[in-house]
């Protein structure tokens, strides 16, 4: 399935149904009096998080979304009825803004989440509302109110808890095959990976986080080079970022050094926030390196780089050194987690 995040819609929620002038007509009941009802309200739009689903491309060829009116009023005291609201459904981490003016209107943080994007009409009063004890036969009646439209700009970025730095072929997609459930294509050439991938890393029977593999960036990636820059707002709500450097470029000619300069001065021009982030650094195809001279090469790549965060040195393909990482990642991700939750009021029966 092609992946889609971003995408323009227009949606329309139903107007209402209109009053109803009407009068009794009976036997035995010469003024039988007003007995018009209301009309019905229109249908709302509302938009639901739905987590079986992972891309926008429902969107980019239904751009269109309109709910029913509501019924017009009656006569015998009948009011109409409501007009049948719409879901649409959108995937978790789905942002709802104005096409026109870029403000944010809503988030779908949570599965399950369920929001009214466009509010559905009111009915209009019959002549029955306008009944009293002046104006015994009102001929009075009001049409619906019209229901919202809208014109909006749906982005989706990713929820995950790591994500993933690196150029083209340093190995990011054969690291998140080899510790999650993530199958993404691998292969021996450049721009593999076209669209983020999301995988959850289980390192016990409650314990997992989810990371997100996004196309490798080039230098020039904030001017438009390359795929990645078209991804990393997929990085933005991420609580770790893992740099991922090829330390045996099969070219002699390329410095891994300055290609990880390259990587950080496009996150830096991209997104300072995202700059900012917590960053660790992990040399990748430890495999292509004689165990003798691993350690002098990673000394002297850090020590290049003025490197000062944590370092990992692992083999994505045979696995080496990954199940150390995996664990750091999760006592990081499960501090932040503990970090970041409100701070419950306490019970003041507990207190001593």
């Amino acid at each position: 399935m092609k992946f889609v995040d971003e995408a323009f819609i227009d949606i329309a929620a139903g107007d209402g149904g209109n009053g109803c002038v009407s009068f009794r007509h009976e036997k035995y009941k010469e003024f039988g009096g007003p007995d018009g009802g209301d009309g019905g309200r229109g249908g709302h739009v509302f938009a639901l998080a739905d987590s079986n689903l992972n891309t926008l491309i429902d969107f980019r060829y239904a751009r269109r979304h309109e709910a029913r009116r509501g019924q017009h009023g009656m006569g015998s005291d009948m009011f109409g009825a409501a007009g049948e609201d719409i879901t649409l459904k959108m995937p978790v981490g789905t942002i709802i803004a104005d096409a026109d003016t870029g403000e944010v209107l809503y988030e779908l943080l949570q599965p399950g989440e369920k929001i009214m994007i466009a509010k559905g009409g009111d009915g209009g009063f019959g002549n029955l509302r306008f009944k009293s004890s002046i104006n015994r036969a009102p001929r009075q009646k009001t049409p619906g109110w019209p229901g919202e439209k809208k014109s909006l700009k749906l982005e989706l970025k990713v929820l995950a808890d790591v994500g993933l730095l690196g150029m083209p072929n340093a190995g990011k997609s054969t690291f998140i095959a080899a510790v999650s459930n993530a199958r993404p294509k691998i292969a021996d050439y450049p721009f593999t990976t076209l669209h983020p991938n999301l995988g959850v890393v289980r390192v016990g029977p409650e314990q997992s986080f989810v990371v997100a593999d996004i196309p490798g960036l080039i230098e020039g990636a904030s001017e438009g080079a390359g795929l990645g820059h078209q991804f990393l707002r997929h990085l933005q709500r991420t609580r770790l970022l893992l740099h991922i450097v090829d330390i045996a470029p099969f070219d002699e000619g390329v410095d891994p050094v300055a290609q990880a300069r390259a990587i950080v001065a496009e996150l830096k021009k991209y997104d300072k926030t995202l700059h900012e982030k917590p960053r660790w650094l992990v040399l990748n195809k430890l495999d292509m390196v004689p165990e003798e001279e691993r350690a002098a090469r990673v000394k002297d790549f850090v020590r290049r780089l003025r490197w000062k965060g944590p370092v990992f040195e692992i083999s994505a393909l045979t696995r080496e050194g990954c199940e150390q990482l995996v664990l750091a990642i999760q006592r990081h991700v499960q501090a932040e987690q503990v970090a970041s939750a409100p701070d419950l009021p306490r019970d003041p029966r507990f207190d001593d």
